[in-house]
């Protein structure tokens, strides 16, 4: 067995692997003519629960093989221009390379004595990040699994510089359609849900400040402490940016965290034409971003960002084995002292990979294309008598539903839309997501892939209303 392990023996064998794995997969890449087979649970499961793990096959050749058949067939490749659903980006060829030797190499970025050179690049990153955001000298911050692991860590952080002993008094304020991690982390932080007040949106589902700043006044006059801000950059349903500086000036009348989700909007610190968007984010206390989503990186790939790095004392804790406090006296740089992980990989190689090969300025470009191709898609769909659109993108997303001429019920519209997207996945020619606007089914294309073309948005629009369409015909039919 010992044939397996990598090391100067089998690197040979390594090589003849992987180069046959990359071969594979660029055969597939090359011939995908669809984002899905539309392969169901009940038809994939089977083959998968018929594979005996103890009898191994003893051969990678014979082990692609088998996987071509229960995965690499039915997976759904968000490289295809018809991906249109969630927050997953197609993502750059230098950044796979990283991916492959950061996962060859093996480092753990937790302390210096298993990553050496990692841990640098990772810092140098950090700094080339905050100082894209403008947090000022005092700024550091650490790579995360995803966006819900960063905006944990910054209301960690955000709790501890509270100036409370009581948890039961503790506030966080964050829009309406913010992302469900804010939720989520309060519960995690011991705070419950019920500390998290929902601020309401306007039109173009930005937090409204004249209600964020009632309610920190009302959290003053109740002698509970408002402990963070989350403004939102870059919803997931709607792309919308909360007004950053008017939020900013709120956080510091009255002495609260500002924290920012900048998870998907962090593409914008690339951009070449639209930076401006998010003209107030140097103010943040702290700042998720989520290179795996606007950078076009491989999942994962994210950070939280903070404005002073003495807060990142919060996350620290000495172990003699690993981290003994004498390292801080003796300058050794370790990333542990900062992260709520401890075995942690090195998804920093990616985007270093990417920025010495392309340039901030290229994944901006690149960015720049799925914003500007979002605009065109609203416009055609504005213009379209079949749909109603919710509002006009600020990144890349679009929010709709089929609207059928001879239908008026809420209900039956509702209907029509869930069966639209069902049906659509089924086929396998498209996928779009879902969510819901005021109580109602919509529809959401999910832009980050600048090979996708207006003409693609307009002809998954027809598939979309011919879907719907034929369900109700069929309902017509069965009421009849």
């Amino acid at each position: 067995m010992r044939s397996h392990l990598l090391n100067d023996t089998t690197a040979e064998q390594y090589r003849r692997s992987v180069t046959d794995g990359v071969e594979r997969v660029a055969a597939k890449l090359a011939a995908t003519d669809r984002p899905f087979t539309g392969i169901t649970v009940d038809a994939l499961a089977p083959r998968i629960d018929e594979i005996d793990l103890d009898q191994p096959l003893h051969d990678t050749g014979a082990v692609l093989d088998e996987l071509e058949d229960v995965y690499l067939r039915d997976a759904i490749y968000f490289h295809h221009p018809r991906y249109l659903a969630h927050l997953n980006c197609p993502v750059v060829i230098p950044a796979v390379l990283g991916e492959a030797v950061l996962s060859a190499v093996n480092s753990s970025l937790d302390t210096w004595d298993q990553s050496a050179g990692g841990t640098l690049i990772e810092r140098k990153l950090i700094d080339w990040t905050t100082e894209r955001i403008g947090l000022g000298p005092a700024a550091d911050g650490v790579f995360t699994s995803g966006g819900t692991q960063s905006n944990l860590q910054a209301l960690l952080l955000a709790r501890e510089e509270a100036k409370t002993d009581s948890l039961a008094k503790l506030r966080i304020f964050a829009s309406e359609v913010s992302h469900f991690s804010v939720k989520k982390s309060a519960k995690l932080l011991g705070l419950g849900q019920d500390a998290v007040v929902s601020i309401p949106v306007d039109h173009d589902k930005r937090m409204q400040t004249v209600a964020l700043a009632r309610e920190l006044e009302c959290c003053a006059k109740d002698g509970l402490v408002p402990m963070a801000v989350v403004a939102t950059a870059g919803t997931t349903d709607f792309g919308s940016i909360d007004p950053l500086p008017e939020i900013a000036e709120l956080c510091e009348q009255f002495g609260t965290w500002m924290h920012v989700d900048a998870a998907y909007g962090c593409g914008l610190l690339a951009s070449l034409r639209h930076r401006d968007r998010i003209s107030g984010i140097e103010r943040a206390d702290s700042v998720t971003v989520d290179y795996h989503k606007s950078f076009f990186q491989p999942v994962s790939s994210s950070a939280v960002l903070v404005r002073d790095a003495a807060t990142l004392r919060h996350a620290t804790y000495h172990a003699e084995y690993l981290n003994p406090r004498r390292m801080v006296e003796e300058r050794i740089p370790n990333q542990v002292d900062k992260s709520l992980q401890t075995t942690r990989r090195f998804d920093a190689l990616k985007l270093w990979m990417t920025l010495r090969t392309m340039g901030a300025d290229g994944i901006g470009q690149l960015f720049d294309e799925v914003c500007d191709l979002a605009r065109e898609g609203w416009k055609l769909i504005a213009a379209d008598p079949r749909f109603d659109v919710v509002v006009e993108p600020s990144l890349s997303t679009l929010v709709f539903r089929y609207i059928p001429a001879a239908v008026t019920d809420p209900a039956e519209i509702d209907r029509a839309n869930l069966y639209a997207r069902k049906a659509l996945f089924a086929s396998g020619d498209a996928i779009v997501a879902g969510t819901k606007v005021g109580g109602h089914h919509y529809l959401k294309f999910t832009l980050l892939n600048p090979e996708t073309q207006a003409s693609d948005i307009a002809a998954v629009l027809d598939l979309i209303a011919g879907h719907a369409e034929q369900y109700l015909g069929e309902s017509l039919d069965r009421a009849s």
